[in-house]
Parts: structure tokens; C-alpha cells; sequence
């Protein structure tokens, strides 16, 4: 009877615990499935922003060269083929190109897949034809991708729809991972049986996972080697199969296999991985590069092409071999594939950016906008400013040239440093930027280098003495000595080949870069004057209130440089300088477009006149071997500068489209011996060579006339008479008397006072009207001056 009790209680604890032990599991499965639930139907990924340069556009008349053209379809992965029916194939015809393009969802917008006959001459398209017209005339390339800003655990992902993806890719992973995946209900038996048998026997290891049971190690669990970890793995692969269609299972694995490693940065899903190993999309992976891709889900460091290749090429071919037992190649295709070499790019096309002078750039414009949340995982479209073949084109020369200076003088240059900034100045957009002559560490010199900036300034002297009218640039102005005592202390200047000049044309001292005529200039209108002017162009760091800052000891960066000589380029106008066209969120929502701010810094009359002072220092003064290098009918405007001891070398400047600052120098601001002429000129000039230049066309303002001046009596002249300058003037300003050798040019005035008898005075100056229209603008006129340049 005792036993039969304990029996008894025995039975009930049991069932008791059996009961606990259910509502237990039953508790801790429900909070399996609320973290696979909550997770699959939520973000299921943080997604870095991408980052793109300018998409090149298309249409007649575009100022596009077939070689920039296909270096761009190079640099976006296009092959060059004997039939253009791929996406991402072109062929080549004479002066004709053939392009399959492959679409590009902009978020906003969307550019269609279709094939362009492009027709080009003269550095242009003259004529275009699509499949697909747009109501605008204008196609659009895809963009390329520079970069990412990726989120801390660095993993980067480009997501793909599961009806984007090939079909034999599908089948290959099927054949190799997982050939129960669309009977089984998260896990195989057969699999697992299968896989403990090769094992014990010997045979080729296996794994006996599911492709669900991957995605749930990869995608919610650790990769901890526990009896636990197991048990979750198939009791969430179960759930997961509970829920979820196999199409959806199937399309998250895609996007979320690991697949590889670029430094950091994990290679998540085929999308990216494609990208990685062979530079294209998926889509455009033949048979043999999708089933590579397949291999790597066993060990994508143990089959690692670039390390393992040949390792890697049996991984291949067996996952082809699989495809061929399953059916899903016949013998043809599967020879066909077989053969084929691994075919991946000779290093990974992908990193942590490709550009990275320009992305730190626009990493910091975004990061002073957005939260750092909102860039690392919400999956943003990033379209940016730059032209790839133009930054790609000026980093090259620029590296090129610097190395050719400091081969002359391996002892002081060994080092040499520098920066390039290119800005188209009609919308303040940045082309291409260089912050290094080596690799990027992390300080970016365009921004970052703040150095004494020289005769650069010297523009903004002389633009006070044209905005005042009391000078023009035919007016003599003196180079002599001066000493300006101030705080106790005495500085003397001095021109940086010594001597003076003595009364000089005022456009003569620019050209030339005259020191002492420069301080001269600047304490006639002061430096408050000065200073404010600099303000207005977007300078932001401190002008010291003394005057040795009309010679540039002045601490700036390239990029305040570049925002100085953007309000000359455009004859007046400041465009502050933007990195970023617009953002994009996931559902294609414009979250910002950054549009065009114009601010008007100068009055056209007068930019227009100091143009022509800046024209007169390319063809006559410190920048003509910039002008004999490139074409003269570009009329090129700019100016060198060099500081105290040639420290530093610098030269700013601009065409009709691209205004560009070059500054060289050593980090520890020891001397270099490098002039602005003989060191960053001759790199501005290399860097402006790359780029399809157009002329500056300044327009000519209804109140600035074209004159002859005599410039040692400030009169009018008239051409072939002695120390006569051809300038444009204020018309307000224009002189009312002539020399004696002008006046057969003129018409007397009339004489104010009726009842005074007309005269015929011998005075070689007479009063006078000026009977012709202004003239246009002379492209080169040759500017009377004589005397050494001065940096």
C-alpha cells in the first residue's frame, strides 16, 4: 500500500513537471517566435548610405569626348563587345558608340534600361538616339558608387529583389546547399543523415544545415558551436518555415550570406558580392561566375580567389558539377562553363570609398545635417557632384607632376605635399578634389591646410582701387620702397627679386606680382577694407588687422582660396561650394536638393574690369606658361602666389567652366624653393589639360567701355600712339581730353558757352566726345609694361 502511494506521488511530481516543463518550452517558443517575428517584419538590415557621383548626362550637343566616354562606361564596368544585346555591353563603330545601359533607379526617378547610338565629333555628342526617348531629350547613365557610410559592425549589403536574380544562381545554390529546400520544413533529415554518414565514413566534409537553418545562424544567433545554439537553430528554423513563404526565406539568405571580407568591411548577400569579386552586377555574371559565388557560402576566406585560386576553381567547378547531376545544366553548358577561367578582377573593386579626399568632404557636410543613425543603417541615396573621369584624370596628373618636381630635388622634396580643388563656378559645384599626394590618412589638406596664401590677395587689392574709380588699369601707380611703423615696430617690405620699379601701369603690378605696389595700393583704402571684401567671398579665417596681410601672411585653406576666385569666375557672383546635389531616402522621398544660392559680391562692371587683370597675368605676367600650354583662346584668368621663403606654392585660376587651386608644400612648412609659377602653376596647367575646357566669356557690362588709354597722363589714346593701353573702364569714368596723337580719333566737344568764340588751342589735350560704340574685348591685348616677375 506505502508503494503504491509513493508510486502515486512519484506520477504526480512527474506530470507536474511535465507540465511545467511544457508551459516552459511553450513560453520560451512563443519567445523564440516573437524574435523571429519582430525582427523578419521589421528593418531587417541596417543599410549604409550609398554614396554616387553625377550620373553623366546625354543629349545632343553634351561637351562629352568619346574618350571620357568610355573611360566613364569603364569605370561603371561596361565591356566592350562584338554585340551590345547584354545590359552593360558596347561596341564600337567608327566615331559611333553602341550602349546597353542598365537602368537606374534614382528613388525620385527612374532611367530605363535601353540602347543609345551615340555619334560623336569635336569633343562633343552630335547626335543621339535611344530606344526609349525621353520627353526632355536627356538620358542619363548610372551613376557610380564612391563609397558607403557604413554602420559599426561594418557590414555593407546591395539588396536584390528575389525575381532579380538569376536563375541559375538559384539552382546553383539549391544543387550545393540545399536540394530539400522546397519539401523540407526548416530542417532535412535526409540532410543531416547524409552529412553525419560522409562524415564518419570519411568522406568529403559536409554540413547538414538547411539554407533556412543558414539564415537563422547568420541572421539570429551567434556563431558559438553550443548543443544550445543547435537546438534554437532548428526550433527557429521551424518557426521561421511556419510563418514565412519559401520565396521570402529564400530572398532574405540572398541578401544576407556572408560572402567575404574587405578589410573591416563584411561582403553581405550576392548583390554586393557580385560586385566585389567581379565588378558588375549580378545579373551580368555568366553561369560560372554565379556558381563561384555559390562555393564561397562553405568558406569564403578558405576559397578565397585572390589567395586560393586554384582552391577557389575546384569549389567552382564542383558546384557546376552539382548543377549538372541535378539537371539544371546539360553537358554543353556545363563544358561550356567549366572551361571558363575564375575571372575575377585583379583586386576587389569595392572599399571603404574610392574617392576619399572628395567623400571626407562630403561626409562632413552630411554629418553636420544628418544623425549618424540615419546614414549608417536607413539606407539613403547619396548623389553627389563628382565627375569620376575628371577627379580620376587630375589625381593622376597631379601625382604625376608632383613626382616630377620633386625628382629635380630629391633632398627638399622628397615629401612634398599639396592639394587640387576643381569647381565648375556657374553653380559652386566640386568637381574633383585632392587632399594628398599619397594615400589618404585622414587629413585632408584641401580643407584641412591652413598655410599663408601670398600674392594670391593681391586681386582684392586692386579691386578696391577699381571699385573706388579713382584707378584703372592703365593707371601708373608707384613700386618704390615703404616702411609702415606700427605697435612700436617698423616693417619694410620688399619685391621677391628685389629693387624697385618705380612708376608702373597698375595692371603691370599684377601681372607681375609687384610687392611693393601691392602694400602701396592696400594702405590707400586700408585694411578693414580689404578684409571685408575677403569676408564677402567666403573667407572664415581671421584676417590679422596689419598690413603685411596685402601679401598674403594669411592663413587659408585651398577651399577658401577656391571660394576667393569663384566670385571672379562668375563676374561677380558667389556660389557657395557644394559636394551634394541630393539625398533619397528608401521610398524615394527627396529629403533634401540641394539647390542653387547666389549672392552677388562684386558689381559686374567691376568684376568684368578685374577680369581683364587676371587675363593679363596669364598672357603677359607670372602664368604664361600656363597660357602658351593651353590654348590662348581659352583667355585663362588667374594668379600664382609664394610666400616668405618659398614655403608654399600656389596658383588659382579659371576657365570658362572649371575654376582650380593648386597648393604645394611639406606638412613640417619647411622651404621648398617652389614658386607659384615653378611649382603649383605648372601642376594647375597638368590638371587643367584633363579637363574639356571652354573660354572665359565674362559678359561685358552696358557701363564698362573699352578705351585707349595714355598711361602716363591717365588720357585718352588712340592705337599706335606711344605708352597707349587698350582697357575697359567705367564708362562714368572714361576721360573727356586726348594726346595730340589721339586727336585725330576724336570729335571736339561743344563749347558750353555760346558767346565765347571757338578756339584752336595747341594744348595736346583737348576736350573731346567720343564718337564710336565700345568695342568688344579683345582676347589678347598686349599690355606695354616691362620689368621682372614677382611672386
Amino acid at each position: 500500500m506505502k508503494s503504491q502511494r509513493g508510486l502515486g506521488f512519484f506520477l504526480v511530481i512527474f506530470f507536474i513537471l511535465v507540465i511545467v516543463g511544457f508551459i516552459a518550452f511553450s513560453i520560451y517558443i512563443v519567445r523564440l517566435d516573437s524574435v523571429i517575428r519582430s525582427k523578419f517584419e521589421g528593418q531587417r538590415w541596417d543599410i549604409p548610405a550609398k554614396v554616387y557621383a553625377r550620373p553623366l548626362e546625354i543629349y545632343n550637343q553634351a561637351p562629352v569626348s568619346e574618350a571620357n566616354f568610355l573611360q566613364e562606361l569603364n569605370m561603371l564596368g561596361y565591356k566592350k563587345a562584338d554585340s551590345y544585346a547584354q545590359p552593360g555591353n558596347f561596341v564600337l563603330n567608327g566615331n559611333k558608340v553602341f550602349v546597353h545601359t542598365r537602368g537606374f533607379d534614382f528613388g525620385d526617378s527612374t532611367e530605363a534600361e535601353q540602347i543609345l547610338n551615340l555619334t560623336f565629333a569635336q569633343d562633343q555628342i552630335i547626335d543621339v538616339q535611344t530606344t526609349k526617348p525621353s520627353e526632355t531629350g536627356l538620358t542619363r547613365l548610372e551613376p557610380l558608387l564612391i563609397g558607403g557610410i557604413y554602420p559599426q559592425h561594418n557590414e555593407d549589403r546591395v539588396l536584390i529583389k528575389l525575381d532579380a536574380v538569376p536563375k541559375p544562381l538559384i539552382d546553383a545554390l539549391i544543387a550545393t546547399e540545399d536540394r530539400d529546400f522546397y519539401t523540407h520544413h526548416g530542417i532535412s533529415f535526409r540532410g543531416t543523415a547524409r552529412a553525419v554518414l560522409s562524415n564518419v565514413t570519411g568522406g568529403r566534409r559536409q554540413g547538414g544545415s538547411t539554407l533556412t537553418q543558414q539564415l537563422v545562424k547568420n541572421f539570429f544567433l551567434s556563431p558559438e558551436q553550443t548543443y544550445k545554439r543547435k537546438i534554437n537553430e532548428a526550433l527557429m528554423s521551424v518557426l521561421l518555415e511556419m510563418h514565412y513563404s519559401k520565396d521570402e526565406i529564400l530572398g532574405t539568405y540572398l541578401n544576407e550570406v556572408h560572402l567575404g571580407q574587405n578589410g573591416n568591411y563584411s561582403i553581405n548577400g550576392y548583390g554586393l558580392a557580385a560586385q566585389f569579386y567581379f565588378g558588375l552586377p549580378l545579373r551580368e555574371l555568366n553561369i560560372a561566375q554565379q556558381a563561384f559565388l555559390v562555393g564561397l557560402v562553405q568558406g569564403p576566406s578558405f576559397y578565397n580567389p585572390w589567395r586560393n585560386p586554384e582552391r577557389a576553381k575546384e569549389r567552382r567547378d564542383l558546384v557546376l558539377n552539382n548543377m549538372l547531376v541535378m539537371g539544371k545544366l546539360s553537358q554543353d553548358e556545363y563544358d561550356r562553363e567549366i572551361a571558363r577561367p575564375l575571372g575575377v578582377i585583379d583586386k576587389p573593386s569595392l572599399g571603404p570609398t574610392r574617392f576619399p579626399d572628395f567623400m571626407d568632404i562630403v561626409r562632413r557636410q552630411l554629418r553636420a545635417e544628418y544623425q549618424e543613425s540615419d546614414l549608417t543603417n536607413q539606407g539613403l541615396k547619396i548623389f553627389t557632384t563628382l565627375d569620376p573621369v575628371a577627379q580620376t584624370n587630375a589625381q593622376n596628373a597631379f601625382k604625376q607632376s608632383v613626382s616630377a618636381l620633386s625628382a629635380r630635388n630629391p633632398k627638399y622634396l622628397t615629401d612634398l605635399q599639396g592639394a587640387v580643388l576643381i569647381q565648375r563656378p556657374e553653380n559652386g559645384e566640386l568637381v574633383a578634389v585632392v587632399g594628398s599626394s599619397q594615400e589618404f590618412t585622414g587629413f585632408n589638406r584641401a580643407l584641412d591646410a591652413k598655410r599663408q596664401v601670398g600674392s594670391l590677395l593681391k586681386p582684392v587689392i586692386y579691386l578696391d582701387a577699381i571699385q573706388s574709380g579713382q584707378f584703372n588699369w592703365a593707371t601708373l601707380i608707384p613700386d618704390t620702397s615703404i616702411s609702415i611703423t606700427g605697435n612700436g615696430k617698423t616693417w619694410t617690405p620688399k619685391n621677391y627679386s628685389g629693387g624697385e620699379h618705380g612708376m608702373v601701369p597698375m595692371v603691370q603690378a599684377l601681372e607681375h606680382s609687384y610687392n611693393l605696389a601691392a602694400v602701396r595700393m592696400g594702405q590707400t583704402f586700408g585694411v578693414p577694407a580689404f578684409a571685408n571684401n575677403l569676408q564677402k567671398f567666403g573667407v572664415t579665417s581671421p584676417i590679422p588687422p596689419y598690413p603685411s596681410a596685402f601679401l598674403g601672411a594669411v592663413n587659408m585653406s585651398p577651399m577658401e582660396v577656391l571660394s576667393i576666385y569663384g566670385n571672379f569666375a562668375t563676374g561677380g557672383f558667389k556660389y557657395p561650394t557644394k559636394s551634394i546635389r541630393s539625398v533619397i531616402d528608401q521610398n524615394g522621398r527627396i529629403l533634401d536638393r540641394y539647390n542653387l544660392e547666389v549672392q552677388q559680391t562684386i558689381a559686374p562692371a567691376d568684376a568684368y574690369i578685374l577680369n581683364y587683370g587676371l587675363q593679363a597675368v596669364m598672357n603677359s605676367g607670372t602664368g604664361q606658361s600656363a597660357y602658351r600650354s593651353l590654348s590662348p583662346s581659352l583667355n585663362l584668368a588667374g594668379k600664382s602666389g609664394t610666400t616668405n621663403d618659398t614655403r608654399d606654392s600656389w596658383f588659382a585660376g579659371y576657365s570658362g567652366n572649371y575654376v582650380a587651386v593648386v597648393w604645394l608644400g611639406l606638412d613640417n612648412n619647411k622651404i621648398t624653393g617652389l614658386t607659384g609659377s615653378s611649382g603649383a602653376l605648372p601642376v594647375w596647367t597638368n590638371v587643367m589639360k584633363q579637363l574639356q575646357q571652354e573660354p572665359v566669356n565674362i559678359k561685358q557690362p552696358e557701363d564698362v567701355q573699352w578705351q585707349w588709354i595714355d598711361s602716363p597722363t591717365g588720357v585718352l589714346s588712340a592705337q599706335g600712339c606711344p605708352n597707349a593701353m587698350y582697357v575697359p573702364l567705367l564708362a562714368s569714368r572714361v576721360p573727356d581730353q586726348a594726346t595730340a596723337c589721339a586727336l585725330p580719333n576724336y570729335t571736339p566737344a561743344a563749347n558750353p558757352d555760346a558767346s565765347a568764340p571757338a578756339t584752336t588751342s595747341d594744348d595736346p589735350l583737348e576736350r573731346l566726345i567720343y564718337e564710336t560704340e565700345p568695342q568688344a574685348t579683345p582676347s589678347n591685348t598686349k599690355i606695354i609694361s616691362s620689368g621682372s616677375s614677382n611672386e
